[in-house]
């Protein structure tokens, strides 16, 4: 006789070993696994920083669906700009990340938030870019060497990190993803995932 229960759901894995993304995904209750895609991050001559992340979140997410191709793949980056065109990427050190800061000062700097999901064994790919507009207070520079002294945001494209003290360098944000700005928009990932055959609210825990 036919085996009557139903087939097991797919595998859902994160391409991005970052710690923030990480605690964001666990908030939907569903069982996945970690790992790294491995891409090659430089951005191309000429390329915008929108069209930067979401190229990437696509290559990360294609790269661990190649090896895993009956899994539902989450790939995500993000990048940051100011006037739409100049990219800021993560300032790395404590100079890099002064000098970012003192650029924002009193500035609206865009947080474009990209997110692929991707299954290979099925044809499924769907990718989106979800921007963040966040106006930033100005900033003294005993302010910004103070901020960077308590929680140095290195590894932060803007220098500042929304989702810890950061929030106090900013004046405000327009988003349609309350959690885009910490790098995966969740009401676009629920979307994405249910069109995957993933139903965040009737999926095996």
């Amino acid at each position: 006789m036919p085996d009557p229960s139903p087939p097991s759901p797919a595998r859902l894995i994160l391409a991005s070993t970052s710690a923030y993304r990480r605690m964001l995904l666990e908030r939907l209750h569903l069982p996945f696994e970690v790992q790294s895609p491995h891409t090659d991050e430089t951005v191309m001559a000429g390329e915008r920083p929108r069209d930067v992340s979401l190229r990437l979140a696509l290559a990360k997410a294609h790269a661990v669906a190649a090896t895993r191709p009956a899994a539902v793949v989450i790939g995500s980056d993000q990048t940051a700009s100011l006037d739409g065109v100049r990219t800021l990427g993560k300032p790395g050190n404590h100079e890099r990340a002064c000098a970012q800061l003192r650029e924002v000062s009193g500035r609206t700097l865009v947080f474009h938030s990209a997110l692929a999901v991707v299954r290979l064994d099925t044809g499924f790919e769907q990718a989106d870019v979800i921007d963040t507009r966040v106006r930033f207070r100005e900033l003294s520079d005993t302010a910004i060497e103070r901020y960077l002294q308590l929680e140095p945001a290195y590894d932060c494209a803007g220098s500042a990190k929304a989702e810890g003290l950061g929030i106090a360098l900013m004046a405000g944000f327009e988003s349609s993803a309350p959690t885009a700005i910490v790098g995966l928009p969740l009401i676009a990932l629920t979307g994405m995932l249910l069109a995957a055959g993933l139903d965040v609210l009737d999926s095996p825990r």
